[in-house]
């Protein structure tokens, strides 16, 4: 068709480019003048194009169409008028004209929110659900026939801002490029806007912007979201008018502590607090601004109230100098109507628009990629000295981060005091779950509680994902240059180091892991797979691929490997925080953001992991960690749809519960490392005070809480009873006892319910008439211990044989010399697939075994020897997906093909 494009804005625009690449003439262009010498997006991209463009000021005079500018349309010979975003008022002679009429985009669902200021109207009246109309233009305000409807949810902290870019840009640009393609397809609908439910308000301007403080805390909250950006809410602090920006509801707003602050005419003064100001309604809720605007277009943090402007300007080195000239010939390349720029030119003074605050901040980036500047960082810093200042400050690392909070709980224990966060940690802050919902967590070595720990809700999750969701589609991590990203985690491996024996500690107290295991294996194999992963973040690549079917052979094919977006990560308990570092880095380097659920009865680590995450930098929103039950919180994880990835350690039972769950939902790409059964063959000519050792650290290892833990020993009869022999006075050996004495060999089982289950898992197998050789009680003392347990004389067929006991017990079983294949096949005849080993001096029997051997890791005269660059990862119902190695990152990642005709 031929189309006359009415309108401006970078919506415009892209209308206009995606109605060219449908196919369609674009007649004529009709947009406002120049601006301070400056076009429109939508004229300069026609202009480009050599497309006709004409820039009326206006197309009346009181009342009355301009003959000469109809003339000048209809001779464009247009079928089909398309009013993407038009600011000016269009005759209906215009209107009317073409053959097909005229459809103009609306960001509401019609009838609701008519008028110019729809979106705003939608946040402040708190709508749950939003969206947009393309209608048939009437003689009416967007009163005509609707064509094409589309509808979102809107979020509890939306603004006019987020839900714009969210959704009502990019859907609404490929909505009203369909509502063209169905007139062009005979298809359009012309459906008569319902009166019921109709709504028209007024255009929000500054004048009618003011915050009218007898209203209830959301209230408030809907009028500041739905005023920002534009025009903005406003109230009367200290004789001036200040404008609040980057509300947020909050739980603890009558807990908060700071400075407070008097706003005319508000029920109670305002906080300054370290997170921001807090608001209160008049039902003594609360709300959280985060940044403040005065009348001069200065903008600053509202954390900084009391102290902005204290701060004393710095020297600039030489190379700041010239990184400052840069800027200033950017600055005025962007304000060209400046004759010169001065340290005391003001940026939007000068005629920037939001536009210029885009590109302001990319052309920063082009010449200083560690200076990740937000659009806010301008608004803030509006003249150009100022600009520069905190360039310079931020290149620096001396930009004045928000202070974390952090509510400890503080114990001496261990010859330290540790300090252990204890609230969930969403959007990079410390805070309370719903309703101040908490739960203890328990010491498995005497059976106290540690502390309280705040109980993450579904609304929780909710916010994390958001948060998550935001930090990679809008913050900085998602743009990061790669080598920074590996700085970043980098420095992140370095804090966990410097905090080694504090996080050991946590974990010992919360795990009931031995300490100096802790200290080596849960605490340092973890710094070690940071590190390790920090190493790949510049060095994920795709491929250039020779393609031969395609005519004519001048084509490039290449392919790119691309983060996946929000990612949910689920550990277990017996490994806290090493499980935490198996997924949660490789996840990390792939560029990806972070919703980690850690196990509810070992949370501590990972919220004290998420304190040294915001102190290492990691952008807000990177990291987030919700302890709570897996029902709720890992069941939300697992159906929510802006979670593309979902990461799980555990059970089988609960993985193919998640597996469903992430299919039903939005088809997630999961990875599962599941229950094990691991089979270690010792073989007659094995070393045998080695296999003694090995064989006991593959089951006692960790107090048998390990998912490659042997489950199944199968020993040769030439050597059968010997083994037993050593192995029952290697264990009388051992000592048990409190895990942060040095010289403890064995500490508790983590908790009271899987205590309870392994009691039950050795009288099952008492019952089946195994032999129980030594152990197989609850040692009579405070907490959670169990006896180091051996079984013999187990059959293939008894349920011990079968399912794994994840604890402290070694299940024997005999088989003839010579008889290889048969072993073989008793070992692999399990639905698990996680680990194996062999024990063997004959090299050509260990690779004949290893081969056969139906497991994702074969250990031979060795076990647990695993290593941040190797791949982990199990077959059969052990699941799928690796972590660790290269391997793990293409968990994280998705892979796109680019074909290229030249």
């Amino acid at each position: 068709m031929k189309i006359a494009v009415i309108g401006q804005s970078l919506f415009g625009q892209e209308v206009y480019k995606e109605l060219k690449k449908d196919g369609h003439t674009i007649v004529g262009v009709f947009t406002i003048p120049d601006k301070d010498g400056k076009a429109d997006p939508l004229a300069t991209k026609a202009e480009k194009d050599g497309v006709a463009v004409f820039k009326f000021p206006r197309w009346r005079v009181k009342g009355q169409a301009i003959a000469e500018v109809v003339a000048q349309y209809k001779a464009t010979g247009a079928e089909l008028n398309v009013l993407p975003f038009c600011s000016q008022f269009i005759p209906m002679e215009v209107i009317d004209h073409p053959k097909h009429g005229s459809i103009i985009y609306h960001p509401s669902l019609l009838p609701r929110h008519r008028g110019a200021s729809a979106i705003n109207w939608t946040l402040i009246h708190g709508d749950k659900k939003g969206g947009f109309t393309v209608f048939w233009a009437d003689d009416g305000l967007d009163t005509g026939p609707i064509l094409l409807q589309r509808e979102c949810d809107v979020e509890p902290n939306d603004t006019v801002n987020t839900i714009y870019k969210r959704f009502l840009f990019p859907e609404g640009v490929k909505g009203t490029v369909e509502a063209v393609r169905l007139i062009a397809e005979g298809k359009a609908e012309k459906i008569i806007q319902p009166q019921e439910g109709a709504t028209y308000e007024c255009i929000q301007k500054k004048d009618n912007a003011k915050i009218d403080w007898n209203q209830s805390a959301e209230a408030l909250h809907n009028w500041i979201r739905g005023n920002d950006k534009v025009p903005g809410a406003w109230a009367e602090v200290d004789g001036q008018k200040v404008t609040f920006y980057g509300s947020n509801l909050v739980d603890n707003g009558p807990a908060a502590k700071g400075q407070p602050l008097e706003i005319l005419g508000a029920s109670q003064p305002g906080i300054v607090t370290k997170a921001g100001l807090v608001l209160f309604g008049n039902d003594g809720k609360a709300l959280l601004v985060k940044n403040l605007q005065f009348e001069d277009g200065k903008m600053i943090a509202a954390a900084q109230y009391f102290s902005s402007g204290s701060s004393a300007a710095v020297e600039l080195t030489e190379e700041e100098k010239t990184f400052a000239e840069q800027m200033r010939a950017v600055w005025q390349s962007i304000l060209s109507n400046v004759t010169q720029i001065e340290d005391s030119t003001d940026f939007f003074k000068s005629g920037a628009a939001s536009m210029d605050v885009v590109r302001l901040v990319e052309e920063v980036k082009l010449r200083a990629s560690t200076c990740q500047l937000q659009n806010e960082d301008v608004y803030m810093n509006t003249t150009f000295q100022d600009f520069i200042q905190m360039c310079v400050r931020k290149l620096r690392g001396e930009d004045d981060e928000e202070e974390l909070v952090v509510d400890y709980v503080e114990k001496n224990v261990n010859n330290m005091t540790i300090k252990m966060p204890h609230q969930l940690f969403i959007n990079g802050e410390f805070i309370d779950a719903e309703g101040g919902k908490t739960y203890k967590t328990i010491n498995p070595t005497d059976g106290t509680a540690i502390c309280d720990v705040s109980l993450a809700q579904i609304s929780d999750v909710d916010k994390a994902v958001a948060a998550a969701k935001e930090a990679f589609e809008e913050g900085e991590w998602g743009k990061m240059n790669p080598r920074d990203r590996g700085r970043l985690i980098y420095k992140l491996a370095d804090l966990m180091e410097e905090h080694q024996e504090e996080l050991a500690t946590i974990e010992t107290i919360d795990s009931g892991a031995v300490y100096t295991l802790a200290l080596k294996t849960h605490v340092g194999m973890s710094i070690q797979t940071f590190r390790y992963f920090a190493g790949w973040c510049d060095k994920i690549q795709g491929s250039t691929i020779p393609i031969n079917q395609a005519r004519p052979n001048r084509n490039l094919t290449f392919t790119k490997k691309e983060p996946i977006g929000v990612c949910a990560i689920v550990i277990p308990w017996n490994y806290p925080l090493m499980m935490l570092a198996w997924k949660t880095a490789a996840c990390l380097a792939a560029g990806n953001t972070v919703v980690l659920k850690p196990a509810q009865v070992t949370p501590l680590t990972a919220l004290k992991f998420a304190e040294l995450a915001a102190r290492a930098g990691l952008p807000k929103g990177v990291v987030n960690i919700l302890p709570g039950s897996g029902a709720l919180v890992g069941q939300r994880m697992s159906d929510h749809p802006d979670v593309r990835k979902l990461g799980f350690t555990g059970s089988t039972e609960i993985g193919k519960h998640i597996m469903k769950s992430c299919a039903v939902s939005n088809v997630k790409k999961v990875s599962l490392e599941l229950g094990g059964k691991s089979p270690l063959i010792i073989f007659g000519d094995c070393d045998m005070d080695k296999a003694v050792r090995m064989g006991m650290s593959s089951v006692f290892f960790n107090k048998g809480e390990n998912c490659i833990a042997a489950g199944r020993l199968f020993v040769e009869d030439t050597i059968h009873d010997q083994f037993v022999k050593k192995v029952v006075e290697e264990v009388k050996k051992m000592k048990i006892g409190d895990p942060l004495d040095r010289s403890t060999d064995h500490g508790p089982q983590n908790h009271k319910a899987h205590l309870d289950k392994l009691v039950e898992y050795c009288q099952t197998g008492v019952k089946e008439g195994a032999t129980l050789v030594c152990g197989g009680k609850q040692v009579q003392r405070p907490g959670f211990f169990f006896e180091p347990t051996m079984f013999t004389d187990v059959q293939d067929h008894m349920y011990i044989a079968i399912e794994e006991s994840f604890g402290p017990v070694m299940i024997i079983s005999k088989f003839k010399s010579g008889e290889v294949d048969d072993v073989l096949r008793r070992a692999n005849a399990t639905e698990y697939g996680l680990a194996s080993g062999v024990f063997t001096r004959d090299i050509s029997k260990a690779l004949y075994v290893s081969e056969r051997l139906n497991a994702g890791t074969v250990f031979v005269n060795t076990y647990n020897k695993t290593d941040v660059a190797s791949p982990f990862g199990g077959f059969k119902q052990s699941g799928f997906g690796k972590d660790l190695g290269q391997d793990a990152l293409n968990e994280y990642l998705k892979t796109k093909a680019v074909t290229i005709e030249y």
